[in-house]
């Protein structure tokens, strides 16, 4: 049984930026080019600082990372137990095992790395051969270490912050502590050098920053934040006397050193905490970032010394919830998050990627309070529709919110919210509060929007004006809806409700045409548009799809063992993929009505949707910020579709990194991750004896046998060819040192002459009429004759004939070839083709002897039962075509 899933293999993950692992930088002198690192989960990501675009992804890790640093040479990470080298931020270079316990502290130290595990187990590294240089324990209990820093011009000297509020200055060398600081009563966080010699900052729990001179033990300053711990520290480096400190509540300040003040802050830097920050050297930018999936790099440019965002690269900070694709060349994918922000993914390129912001009762207000403290935030978008008809006339999206009536519009390509606010005065009366927009589709057209809501109300608004066109029914049913969509053509407009009924109603004068029960309660519903197929999942677990033309149920799938949260068709509609919350993703074949392929992933999806253009599948998953691409392996190799048996228990698959990881060879098309798929199906030579086969030849070889006198008179030249001047002689010669002439050939065209002196040369039977006598029922001159060309076998079949070398008894033969290649009904349109040009060829000899007649009845005879059947075949299914086209069913 093979492993994984048949169709689709992991191709990459979108949207994610960075965690809660603090950032590195690092200075790229050949380049003059600052870089920053971050950590994407269990693989980092390399930027440039000039504008953010990825440069290299690193090599997939086992575990998700622990910490992040960096030297001129490599980027250090750790990964459970163990610390990693790689060069060129992506190439594993050494692997350094020795830990019993998660690394979080790293610490690049010349030639050597200092790692600390969470017991406080110090270890000094080697960095090219591996080995450890030197291992210090401490107990949690009495010094917990918390952070670590070098001093500047400190020679072989480390300073450790514990918890417990205490430092110690050890030399590495000597294996040796040379002083212990009695620290401020309150858990260190962080460690940073200053700019100033034996000066360094000290982050403390409490929100204190502690200037100490580590030389006379004295603390020079001190800053107090009222924003919780201090979680990073940095320095300007430009002239300007300026230390910058991050805290847990995502805001940032900035401390000036001279005046002993606070010279500014930025509030709602990030909407968690500032995991990491660093101020570029001799350039007044600062880049941060936080476990809100952010990176933004910021520019010390307004009157008050503070800093403003320059930009930012972002995904979502909180899951999302529902994903469709946008517009139809497959490259945009909308995501709404739980964040509340509406965000679009490009499968293409990263720096393709934008916001079309959050959701805002008052977008004005937003701009005013800012994002993190924002009381105008509307709730997650819980249902949304697109559509690109008239996009850039007016907006094309339409969202759902969260407990709201309300529904907002969007418009993507100003990439922001846009001003409409679609809520009908029903909703402000005291029987209607509670109702809530459940579900949205947009017209084909792009003019109008249908609003499902919880009172069982359906409205239709027009998307220009946003003026209300009318009500669907009053109302359009008793009970929840639970989804709405229109066909195609803007005729029918499909409601479902909650207790299983799905109703049809005419798009434009809102009357109902039919409705049809289901046999539990419907959770959704989604169409396709081009082939009118609209499926159903029920709350039993099931999956009904519904014909919109007959409006009868033509499919019912059942295989789920949880929740079905998402559902897509293929662009051609053959298939219907469908994920639940049992973790798995299954992908049923319609006209067969079976499950071909199902897989199952670590986290269970809440939204998928399959590419206009069949080539990637998107998914999105329970606690993930991210979206994963996967990719369609039927595009580039032929994979057996057959069905998959009842019984069938679906094989867990990894989950696609940031990196590209689909193992399809680009330049063969093969895919190499299934070991056990089947062989090939090769076809047989002739399926059945009762069916006619026709033969692997190109038209041109047979088709235009019966015209070929024409073709050879239009194709006469109007002037004889000329002779060419004499060209002169040279005799040929081999390349050597010494010339020599080139007589071989002369000596084969020698050889080749004398071989040509054959004695069956003078034959009279041309090439066909001796593979005639040979017998074989002519499958010999069959397949000489399917090797030539139209003329050959012209001048072939005229050989066979008493005035051209050949005799009656040979053509006799010909017949009996034709009479045999009918009874096997293999190569019946060749057959007939060679059997017409030899017709309009010897009719003449044909009727003045009998032999020749008698055979030719024989094969008309054989010709008429086999076109019998054929013609039988035909009607048939002419006539079944006909009674499916216009019977009333």
């Amino acid at each position: 049984m093979s492993s994984g899933s048949k169709i689709f293999t992991g191709y990459r993950a979108l949207g994610f930026v960075s965690d809660h692992v603090p950032l590195a930088t690092r200075y790229n002198k050949r380049l003059k080019e600052n870089y920053v690192i971050t950590s994407v989960g269990n693989a980092f990501h390399t930027y440039n600082c000039s504008k953010l675009g990825i440069t290299q992804i690193s090599d997939k890790h086992p575990d998700s990372i622990t910490c992040i640093a960096v030297n001129n040479r490599y980027v250090f990470t750790g990964c459970g137990n163990q610390v990693r080298a790689f060069k060129r931020s992506r190439q594993l270079v050494h692997t350094f095992d020795g830990h019993s316990v998660e690394v979080h502290l790293l610490l690049p130290f010349g030639n050597h790395l200092i790692s600390v595990d969470i017991h406080s187990n110090l270890k000094i590294w080697d960095v090219e051969n591996g080995g450890v240089y030197l291992e210090m324990e401490f107990s949690n209990s009495t010094f917990h270490i918390s952070a670590l820093v070098h001093p500047s011009t400190y020679l072989n000297k480390v300073v450790l912050g514990s918890k417990q509020g205490t430092l110690q200055l050890w030399n590495i060398l000597k294996d040796q502590m040379l002083y212990s600081f009695t620290g401020w009563g309150s858990p260190i966080t962080i460690l940073q050098q200053s700019p100033a010699i034996d000066v360094i900052a000290v982050g403390l729990a409490d929100g204190r920053t502690i200037l100490h001179n580590i030389k006379y033990d004295e603390t020079i300053m001190h800053f107090q934040q009222d924003w919780g711990p201090v979680s990073a520290i940095s320095f300007r480096t430009d002239g300007h006397p300026i230390m910058v400190t991050g805290s847990t509540a995502g805001h940032i300040a900035l401390w000036n050193l001279e005046e002993k003040k606070l010279q500014s802050q930025i509030r709602n830097a990030h909407y968690s905490a500032v995991s990491g920050m660093n101020c570029l050297p001799s350039e007044p930018l600062m880049v941060t970032s936080a476990a809100d999936n952010s990176l933004k790099v910021w520019i010390f440019d307004l009157p008050d010394g503070g800093g403003r965002l320059l930009r930012q690269r972002s995904g979502h900070s909180a899951p999302p919830n529902v994903i469709h694709h946008y517009g139809n060349n497959g490259k945009n994918v909308l995501s709404a998050g739980q964040d509340s922000f509406l965000k679009s993914f490009s499968t293409i390129h990263d720096s393709e990627n934008k916001s079309l912001g959050r959701a805002s009762f008052n977008k004005a207000g937003t701009k005013r309070m800012g994002l993190q403290k924002d009381k105008y935030m509307m709730p997650p978008i819980t249902a949304f529709a697109a559509e690109v008809t008239r996009a850039s006339d007016w907006d094309s999206i339409v969202a759902c919110h969260r407990g709201l009536s309300q529904v907002t519009t969007w418009n993507f390509q100003k990439s922001t919210m846009g001003k409409l606010r679609l809520c009908h005065p029903r909703f402000e009366e005291k029987e209607f509060q509670t109702a809530t927009a459940k579900c949205v589709d947009i017209s084909s057209c792009g003019n109008f929007c249908v609003i499902g809501y919880s009172s069982g109300h359906v409205d239709k608004y027009n998307l220009q004006s946003g003026i209300h066109r009318g009500s669907i029914g009053d109302p359009a049913h008793h009970c929840c809806v639970m989804g709405v969509v229109v066909d195609g053509m803007n005729q029918i407009l499909v409601t479902a409700g909650l207790d299983g009924e799905i109703r049809f109603w005419g798009f434009k004068k809102h009357q109902q045409i039919d409705s049809l029960r289901t046999d539990g309660y419907i959770s959704g519903i989604v169409l396709h548009r081009d082939s009118s197929m609209l499926a159903v999942s029920l709350d039993n677990f099931q999956i009904i799809v519904v014909d919109l033309d007959t409006r009868r149920v033509v499919r019912k799938f059942q295989g789920h063992s949880n929740k079905v949260t998402g559902m897509s068709f293929s662009p051609d509609a053959r298939w219907l993929i469908s994920a639940g919350m049992d973790c798995t993703v299954r992908t049923w074949d319609l006209p067969s009505g079976r499950l071909v392929d199902c897989f199952m992933t670590e986290m269970a999806v809440t939204s998928l949707t399959m590419s206009p253009t069949a080539d990637f599948l998107v998914t999105c998953h329970i606690d993930s910020v991210g979206l994963y691409t996967w990719y369609n392996k039927t595009l580039l190799s032929l994979v057996s579709l057959a069905p998959l048996p009842d019984d069938y228990q679906p094989q867990e698959v990894d989950m696609p990194d940031t990196q590209v990881t689909a193992s399809v060879d680009s330049q063969t098309g093969e895919d190499n991750s299934m070991e056990d798929d089947p062989q090939d199906y090769a076809s047989p030579e002739q399926l059945s004896a009762e069916l006619v086969t026709l033969s692997l030849l190109p038209n041109s070889r047979w088709q235009n046998l019966l015209n070929l006198d024409v073709i050879k008179m239009r194709n006469k030249p109007k002037e004889p060819p000329k002779v060419p001047k004499a060209a002169p002689f040279f005799l040929p010669t081999i390349s050597g040192l010494q010339p020599k002439f080139d007589i071989q050939d002369d000596k084969e065209e020698g050889d080749k002459k004398q071989s040509r002196s054959d004695l069956s040369r003078f034959n009279s039977l041309s090439e066909l009429g001796r593979k005639l006598e040979e017998g074989n029922e002519g499958l010999t001159a069959l397949d000489y004759l399917k090797e030539l060309g139209p003329s050959a076998v012209d001048s072939e079949i005229r050989c066979l004939g008493p005035d051209a070398g050949g005799s009656v008894t040979v053509m006799c033969q010909f017949l009996d070839m034709i009479s045999y290649v009918l009874d096997t009904k293999k190569d019946f349109e060749i057959s007939n083709a060679y059997l017409g040009l030899f017709l309009k060829i010897h009719g003449d000899t044909i009727s003045s002897h009998p032999e020749l007649v008698e055979a030719l009845i024989q094969v008309k005879q054989k010709l008429s039962e086999t076109w019998g059947s054929i013609q039988d075949l035909f009607t048939l299914n002419l006539t079944l075509l006909t009674h499916l086209r216009t019977a009333k069913i």
